[in-house]
């Protein structure tokens, strides 16, 4: 049976009603307040909290704020004026019963409203980011036809231009060969007019001169075979493949300047912790697939304590730890959401087997171990144990020494332990 919370002070003004409302030890989420125009109710096992209020209020601008072990109501009226009193006077059960379900029923009505809005919005940003993609590409494939249009009429005008050259190179070795054809066959002549000249009958003279004949053309035909030479192209040269080797490197630090053992056993145990994943577990066989997975647990993990869902976020990480405990980041995430719900030995724990994962110390486990030590470090202090929270603290600067965040709670501490041991 409820335990009714009758304690609560409230406070007006001709525009809001500010009401608070003690939790008496229990912890509330956002789950546990509901709100309408004219119904409030506030049910955090085993406490209740009813209220038929005295006029309707904007339950959309309205506000609650959880702290310091109570709730705090900001509810905004919808017409201006000082009310005579925070709820109803003689309120029966039937109109309770009346208003209780009209404001379920009108806030399943809004809740369905609000859905189809934002499927409505949602489809038109997919339409609008669709249209946009497609005048993205558009644009790009009417870029690259123009890009590939001008190289294509960049190659023809330079191909137009190489067989202009070419042609140009024909013609003046062709006029080339002609002059040198020209005057070989000059002499040639002069010669022929001045045998007819001097007679018609053959003599030692005329076979003289067909013999110096047949040597000048044996003396052209070299002529045009040495032309012929020349113009002979090398050879093309031999094709060779140059092959570099780099030494593969997993971190990004220098092979000179890391630690290759503490690095390899860091390889091998993440290495060990992936071939964990797809371990059978024949208790978990009513998983679904996804289930399975611990990253998939841990991302659902994160979005949980996000949310303020801790108590969830503690389940997932449960689940992930059963499937594979090799997984340092597990034991970090679940130590947080333990310090949210003050299970300070447990949140400890945690942080304790992180760091005992996070063996070796390498470059890419830094961010981790100082969390670990930050959120162990937390844990000793609310536990009013601030020697070992500072040792932790100073753990964590050692490993990240630029944080001023850290180094200021650590000095918050040595001041705390410098007045505890003056009191004593």
């Amino acid at each position: 049976m409820p335990v009714w919370l009758r304690e609560h002070s409230w406070r007006q003004t001709l525009t809001a009603v500010y009401l608070s409302l003690p939790l008496r030890g229990a912890r509330a989420t956002p789950g546990s307040i509901f709100c309408s125009e004219q119904y409030l109710k506030v049910s955090i096992p085993p406490f209740l909290f009813e209220a038929i209020l005295y006029a309707p209020i904007d339950d959309t601008n309205s506000t609650a704020k959880i702290r310091n072990g109570n709730i705090f109501f900001t509810l905004y009226k919808k017409e201006p004026a000082m009310w005579d009193s925070l709820t109803l006077a003689n309120a029966d059960k039937e109109k309770l019963q009346y208003l209780r379900e009209n404001a379920v029923l009108k806030a399943h009505e809004k809740a369905k409203e609000e859905t189809e809005a934002k499927k409505i919005t949602k489809q038109e940003h997919k339409k609008y980011a669709l249209e946009a993609t497609m005048k993205l590409e558009e644009e790009e494939r009417k870029r690259i036809e123009d890009l590939k249009e001008k190289e294509r009429q960049k190659v023809a005008k330079e191909l137009e231009l190489w067989k202009n050259q070419q042609k140009d190179g024909d013609k003046y070795k062709s006029m080339q060969k002609r002059e040198e054809l020209h005057q070989e066959i000059e002499p040639l002549k002069e010669r022929k007019s001045e045998k007819i000249n001097k007679t018609q009958i053959p003599n030692e003279g005329t076979s003289k001169t067909r013999l110096k004949s047949t040597k000048g053309c044996r003396g052209s035909c070299s002529i045009f075979s040495q032309n012929l030479k020349e113009e002979q192209l090398p050879s093309p040269r031999a094709a060779a493949t140059i092959k570099v080797n780099f030494t593969p490197r997993v971190f990004p630090t220098a092979l000179r300047e890391s630690r290759v053992a503490e690095e390899e056993e860091w390889l091998h145990k993440q290495a060990e912790a992936r071939r964990m994943i797809n371990s059978d577990l024949s208790e978990l066989e009513d998983l679904k697939e996804e289930e399975k997975n611990p990253d998939w647990l841990k991302d659902k993990g994160n979005k949980m304590f996000a949310m303020g869902d801790y108590l969830g976020a503690v389940n997932a990480y449960n689940l992930a730890v059963r499937l594979n405990n090799k997984l340092p980041l597990l034991y970090l995430n679940r130590a947080a959401c333990h310090l949210k719900l003050r299970n300070l030995h447990k949140a400890i724990e945690d942080s304790s087997k992180a760091l005992e994962l996070l063996t070796p110390p390498v470059p890419n486990n830094e961010n981790a171990r100082v969390k670990a030590h930050v959120r162990r470090g937390t844990a000793f202090c609310q536990l009013e144990l601030y020697t070992e929270g500072l040792q932790d603290y100073e753990a964590a600067l050692k490993i990240d020494p630029r944080n001023k965040t850290i180094e200021e709670d650590a000095e918050k501490i040595r001041h705390l332990i410098q007045g505890t041991m003056q009191s004593s």
